[in-house]
């Protein structure tokens, strides 16, 4: 007759989980590039600085070429697309390789496809009403826009203590002066700019100073 063992039972560790977006780098680079030849060094310049996070904004003709070029040749880069608006962009976006997703805001039609892509992804909110709404439907991880026209650092500090459970990335309006103060915020995992991506280095093709403003900004947490 059989009896009960002393064997301890077996348990399996839980699979390690990917890091977040938010978590790769203090700044994610909002990149907006007019010719796909720039993106393989652009990318290559800000990860060499410290910004591996990248983030393409279908603003362009050039930026599926651009999210393809990196996603090829530049595998340390985490490459995503922003400025998504319609479920064929989040499509698009997910065939030509991006490993993240970025809205300006969000629709339920929207957020059904950016589910879909089974990628991660960071729907855009500027009221605490959408953030509710979002935490509702199980996301947490969600870019604040437009981060100083929608209140800045005292409309999010405003949120933490209600909806803690929400991260941010806040993009819009946000240099070097402003970012510290969004990053020492407990419910911000990064920030967006562009700052470290000025026009007349993107037009001289200067990648090292790329690379130096993004190392500087790779650097805004301490």
């Amino acid at each position: 007759m059989g009896g009960v063992t002393d064997a301890a039972p077996v348990t399996h560790s839980p699979a390690p989980r990917a890091p977040s977006v938010l978590d790769l780098a203090p700044v994610i680079p909002v990149v907006v590039l007019q010719d796909a030849a720039d993106a393989v060094p652009l990318a290559r310049a800000l990860v060499a600085g410290g910004l591996p996070a990248i983030e393409v904004t279908l603003r362009t003709p050039a930026a599926l070429d651009a999210i393809r070029a990196i996603a090829a040749e530049v595998p340390e880069a985490v490459v995503g697309a922003g400025t998504l608006r319609t479920p064929g962009q989040v499509a698009a976006a997910s065939a030509a390789g991006a490993r993240f997703l970025v809205s300006p805001g969000w629709s339920p039609r929207l957020l059904g496809a950016l589910r879909d892509a089974g990628l991660p992804f960071l729907p855009g909110v500027s009221t605490v009403s959408e953030v509710v709404t979002l935490l509702d439907e199980g996301v947490n991880e969600l870019k604040f826009f437009p981060a100083e026209a929608a209140g800045g650092t005292a409309y999010l500090k405003a949120m933490a203590g209600p909806l803690p459970q929400a991260r941010f990335c806040p993009t819009g309006g946000i240099g070097p002066g402003t970012a510290p103060a969004y990053l020492a915020l407990p419910n911000v995992g990064c920030v967006g700019g562009t700052w470290m991506l000025p026009d007349d280095a993107l037009a001289a093709k200067d990648w090292p100073r790329i690379t130096q403003l993004a190392r500087r900004a790779a650097e805004l947490r301490t």
